[in-house]
């Protein structure tokens, strides 16, 4: 099974299920920001060990910390970067 992603355009447009509640990543998946527009992506926990990702993850350390109040992961990359990223995550 390979990893996929999926780009969820404009991070404050979330769908809101039956019960009012805002939708959540589906299960093994999380979601991050991208980009200037912080776009959201939904991708699989399994991305989390590959090493590409895991230094992208430090970045994000060192440029928003982890410990911010405007919630969720931001990623400091543009959209492009982080596709082409997560393509070849993918192909691997």
């Amino acid at each position: 099974m390979g990893m996929g992603i999926i780009k969820i355009t404009g991070a404050k447009q979330k769908k809101k299920g039956s019960s009012g509640a805002t939708d959540s990543p589906k299960k093994g998946h999380f979601a991050v920001y991208v980009g200037e527009m912080r776009k959201r992506y939904v991708i699989p926990l399994s991305t989390l060990n590959h090493p590409l990702f895991r230094d992208l993850l430090r970045l994000a350390e060192d440029e928003f910390g982890f410990n911010n109040s405007e919630g969720g992961l931001k990623i400091p990359c543009s959209e492009d970067y982080f596709e082409g990223l997560v393509s070849l995550i993918n192909s691997n």
